[in-house]
């Protein structure tokens, strides 16, 4: 069986990143999603994708440079799907509370060692304080990202997300004792699949918007597909 999560919410259908995505994924049928991370000003774990405002509300500077709730006067619809009324940017604690997913994958962007430690601190407090630990992974292409989880956070589940080959991913993934691979669906072939899974790895694979792609990798086995379409997805899968 093949899990489907969205990506950013249902990227394809609302602003991503936004109440209004999730609240799209959820709609369509699907209980699970993956979002991006980054620390506001006043150090308040916010769901947007970019280090920088620029691409989706048109604001200078980066996120960390304003508070958390200066963010979420900021109306996130820019390049994305129309959508008819202003998508503030959320907090996640915003979206724990609002939005019933049975898992999420949190993706870490950060790189530096004293905002890795800072981010991973704060998701495990947050997942926590509105008990959702059991329902949460964090995930990160960074190394210093999941080393910092795997020391100060060991009991949280760890993803490594692999874009390139250079490194053989699931001997990284393994190196930082991580539970899923998040793999980008041009390096997912079946034999990477295959062993991956025999070492015990949960293989995620994104993005994954066309259906006959949808139908292949479901075929060969992959444990879930992340999507900007989970509507299209739940339609070419089932529900699963």
């Amino acid at each position: 069986m093949t899990l489907i999560y969205g990506h950013r919410g249902a990227r394809g259908e609302a602003p991503e990143n936004t109440l209004a995505s999730f609240q799209a994924c959820l709609a369509a049928g699907v209980s699970r999603c993956e979002l991006d991370l980054h620390l506001s000003k006043d150090g308040q774990l916010m769901v947007i994708h970019d280090a920088t405002l620029k691409r989706t509300t048109g604001r200078s500077g980066k996120v960390s440079q304003y508070t958390a709730a200066q963010l979420m006067q900021m109306d996130a619809r820019l390049n994305t799907v129309p959508w008819p009324h202003p998508c503030p940017i959320p907090s996640l604690e915003q979206l724990f509370r609002l939005c019933p997913f049975d898992h999420w994958q949190l993706e870490v962007k950060e790189a530096s060692h004293a905002r890795a430690a800072h981010i991973v601190r704060a998701i495990d407090e947050l997942s926590q304080h509105c008990a959702v630990q059991d329902k949460i992974i964090i995930t990160s292409s960074s190394r210093t990202v999941l080393r910092a989880a795997q020391r100060l956070t060991p009991h949280l589940a760890r993803g490594l997300v692999a874009e390139y080959a250079w490194l053989d991913p699931i001997k990284v993934a393994l190196r930082y004792q991580c539970e899923t691979l998040v793999l980008n669906w041009a390096l997912c072939t079946e034999q990477r699949l295959r062993k991956a899974q025999q070492e015990g790895l949960h293989v995620s694979v994104w993005t994954v918007n066309e259906p006959a792609l949808m139908r292949r990798l479901a075929a060969c086995g992959a444990d879930s597909l992340i999507t900007d379409f989970p509507g299209l997805a739940i339609a070419t899968l089932g529900n699963h």
